[in-house]
């Protein structure tokens, strides 16, 4: 999910929590999870990656073929429906708080939802893992 709105407030960027799972997730606790994120109140954006599920089969005999896979589906999140085109593996969460106790209880919330909904088991860290004002680059593309 893409945000359009600017990250960067007075200067600071927001914190990020990068939640990597040890094993791909399934469409159907991934459904579960962003339902249960989604009324976290200070989750300003979720941006989540993994392992590609392309719409055509990309290579040996059956190339060009639809992927018929299991998990490339519509899911519905707080009554929008998203495709999902990806096995989940990682989830970054960024938050708008104001200090750190208000981190350390958003942390709290977003670990108890992780905790009911993933069995085996993730990894926790917070920092800024994506760009939050524009590069060079981003100069140069326009």
């Amino acid at each position: 999910m893409v945000s359009t709105q600017s990250a960067d407030y007075a200067g600071v960027p927001l914190p990020e929590v990068a939640v990597i799972t040890n094993r791909l997730l399934s469409a159907e606790t991934t459904e579960i999870i962003l339902n249960r994120l989604d009324v976290i109140e200070g989750i300003r954006q979720i941006q989540m990656t993994g392992e590609s599920i392309p719409k055509t089969i990309n290579s040996g005999p059956g190339k060009g073929l639809p992927n018929n896979h299991t998990e490339r589906r519509i899911i519905n999140v707080n009554g929008r429906e998203v495709e999902l085109r990806y096995l989940v593996g990682a989830f970054y969460i960024e938050l708008e708080v104001d200090d750190e106790a208000a981190l350390d209880a958003k942390l709290e919330e977003i670990e108890g939802v992780l905790n009911e909904c993933i069995e085996f088991g993730y990894t926790l860290n917070v920092g800024r893992y994506s760009k939050y004002k524009p590069t060079l680059h981003d100069y140069r593309s326009e």
